[in-house]
């Protein structure tokens, strides 16, 4: 359908010969096209961000989209001093999978372990792919929860080994925790959780 835009309202109807109109209509219909092919851009470069945004070896949100939750959590427990968490893992001897049994082995580990923790959380909680490892956003819950959550974690990735076809390769995982509490902003709840993940990987 064609969208004319009423353009000649300020011209005297005595200058609007049929020429004029003719190409007044044209001018109405390009804009119209013009408009179209704008919405149609803003929403290619939408879906180009989302895919961005997106990890393809895992399928899971990168960390851009982590930040926006962790954004919203951190405000969540400001306004309502509801506790969360937000669990760091990293994974043990990926290098070692990768140099044994080769670069696909180590990204069919990483999506392995992406399919668990998908397994694992809650709708209304997030599950990303970080430059490093995996985090995942878990709303509603408070520290003692939070440890106990990603204890179990660590133990469910341990019992279930990658199978390889003509191998099972097992991988093992170290998780922080890092609780968010009112006050806190994004950074600091980052930087709690990068420390304490550390911390267990000296161990």
């Amino acid at each position: 359908m064609t969208v004319r835009a009423d353009i000649h309202g300020s011209i005297p109807d005595e200058q609007l010969t049929p020429e004029v109109r003719e190409a007044l209509a044209r001018l109405a219909d390009e804009n119209a096209l013009l408009r179209a092919a704008l919405a149609e851009s803003r929403a290619r470069v939408g879906d180009l961000e989302e895919v961005a945004d997106g990890d393809p070896v895992s399928g899971l949100p990168g960390a851009r989209e982590l930040e926006r939750q962790l954004d919203r959590a951190v405000a969540q427990a400001d306004r309502h001093g509801t506790p969360s968490a937000l669990i760091t893992i990293d994974l043990k001897g990926l290098a070692a999978i990768n140099d044994r049994h080769g670069r696909i082995a180590g990204d069919a580990a990483l999506a392995h372990v992406a399919r668990l923790l998908q397994s694992l959380i809650r709708t209304s909680d997030v599950a990303a792919r970080t430059g490093r490892g995996f985090a995942l956003l878990l709303d509603h819950l408070d520290p003692d929860s939070a440890i106990d959550t990603g204890e179990r974690i660590a133990r469910y990735i341990a019992d279930r080994p990658l199978d390889l076809g003509h191998t099972r390769v097992g991988v093992e995982a170290t998780v922080g925790v890092a609780t968010i509490f009112p006050g806190d902003s994004a950074e600091d709840v980052l930087a709690r959780a990068e420390r304490n993940l550390e911390r267990l990987k000296e161990f």
